[in-house]
């Protein structure tokens, strides 16, 4: 089966094809005013699965992420804090490294800026006024959404119904209410640059245009970012990339993930009802919140809740489990067919649109046959060969599952726990079956829950309560 991707462009599973060697794939990036919520981490997730099957099917990929390191909210958030804009984009810009390195998202190979991409955003928007796209008035210039005749191609928003609400006396000088800033004049106290209309600072839509063109081309293959950016944001970066280029499409794949919500709204900075990534990780391993996210298709929307944390975590122990007595050193002469069957299953599934639920399906109908064969006393290549299967597709979704993998918050103790249940099992072959109950009580204290098994014992760590919504 091809591999097929839906495209918010045309609505439907296109088949996918990489024309240029290798996949350009852009990423909308943080505005970094304040430390990633869940869902940023579910739009990195997302674009770091498709990133990875990609290149489990063999493509090169080129992927960018940008940060939008100036922005009004930006410097709302320096005024609260005392600090300098710059300083809060730094700070911002580390929370998301360090929190997204935890949910093993992949480094992009490039993380263009703003600010350091200046001189390309003043020549893209002299560019656009001398194809006659833009106008200046007064130190701003706009986009003159009338003369690109495909306007609202993405979104599906037509003139009429676009712009309810909008009057044109709100903004003098506009020539049209859809027009839109490509650069705005500065305003006192407020970081700014100097350009040929006078001292200012991009608009939010020609910063992703710029920086994509400086580093992809005048092409992208797959061009990613959250469903709430189709409009206005895309839906202008695709005007006034075509109208500087002149090459259609612009993208050739538009993939946008579902929002992560809170009830009946999306979660956001702006609507103080997110919960942290970090305020996740304190609780839960990473790989327990990465397992939830790939629970639902990446284009439909999420809703937010402990119980789905809690089986995510579940689900990550019995995954964790038919890996009892695993090593990777164990020579594969054959596989077997039960393996086999599980990759090409998972892989009909990420060929359809990148199913992870379907995906994640296999690999749990995997789980039951390993631990079938092993109750049964299959020769250990046959058993090694499943686990080994479900070891690396595990890893395509970015789900690290060999025990002792998984880190926590202030350090990992997998070291000290397998060391007090070594010294448990010697207890109980002593028969002080009191001392080592101690042992098993008193890591259940602390968050550790102990199975025994007749291979020996494993441990998985407990949530604890939280304030997520239920």
């Amino acid at each position: 089966m091809p591999l097929r991707i839906t495209s918010t462009l045309s609505g439907e599973k296109e088949d996918f094809v990489a024309p240029h060697g290798e996949v350009r794939i852009y990423v909308c990036g943080m505005t970094p005013k304040f430390h990633p919520h869940v869902g940023h981490a579910r739009v990195f997730v997302a674009a770091d699965v498709l990133r990875r099957y990609l290149e489990y099917r063999g493509f090169a990929v080129r992927h960018v992420q940008n940060f939008t390191d100036v922005d009004d909210k930006i410097i709302d958030r320096a005024t609260r804090e005392g600090v300098s804009a710059a300083e809060v984009a730094e700070r911002y810009s580390r929370s998301y490294f360090e929190v997204m390195d935890r949910l093993n998202v992949a480094r992009a190979h490039a993380y263009p800026t703003v600010t350091a991409s200046m001189p390309a955003i003043l020549d893209y928007v002299q560019a656009l006024i001398e194809r006659g796209y833009g106008y200046v008035v007064d130190g701003d210039v706009y986009f003159e959404v009338a003369r690109f005749e495909p306007y609202g191609q993405l979104s599906g928003r037509t003139e009429e119904g676009a712009m309810v609400g909008v009057r044109k006396e709100l903004e003098p000088g506009k020539r049209d209410p859809r027009d839109f800033a490509l650069w705005k004049r500065a305003k006192p106290g407020e970081p700014a640059w100097p350009s040929p209309w006078g001292e200012g600072r991009p608009g939010w839509h020609i910063e992703c245009s710029a920086m994509a063109h400086e580093t992809l081309g005048d092409q992208i293959d797959i061009h990613g970012g959250g469903r709430d950016l189709i409009f206005p944001h895309h839906e202008n970066e695709l005007a006034q990339s075509e109208a500087y280029t002149e090459v259609r499409p612009f993208v050739r794949y538009w993939a946008h993930a579902g929002l992560v919500t809170t009830g009946s709204e999306k979660m956001a900075h702006s609507l103080e009802n997110f919960t942290t990534v970090q305020d996740i990780l304190d609780q839960f391993e990473p790989t327990a919140l990465r397992l939830f996210l790939l629970g639902t298709h990446y284009r439909s929307s999420i809703l937010f809740a402990r119980k789905g944390l809690e089986d995510a975590e579940k689900g990550l122990s019995r995954l964790r489990g038919a890996l009892d007595g695993y090593s990777p050193q164990i020579a594969l002469d054959e596989i077997p067919d039960y393996a086999r069957q599980a990759r090409a299953a998972f892989e009909l599934a990420m060929n359809d649109d990148f199913n992870t639920p379907a995906a994640l399906g296999a690999l749990f109908d995997l789980v039951p046959e390993i631990n079938r064969r092993r109750d049964a006393g299959a020769e250990l290549q046959e058993l090694a060969a499943g686990q080994a299967t479900l070891v690396e597709l595990a890893a395509v979704l970015g789900l690290t599952l060999e025990a002792g993998a998984f880190e926590r918050a202030g350090g990992d103790a997998a070291p000290f726990i397998e060391l007090l249940l070594a010294t448990r099992q010697r207890l109980r072959e002593a028969k002080q079956w009191a001392l080592a109950d101690e042992i098993r009580n008193g890591l259940h204290e602390l968050g550790i829950v102990v199975e025994d098994r007749p291979t020996g014992a494993l441990w998985r760590r407990e949530h604890r309560s939280m304030s997520i919504n239920p």
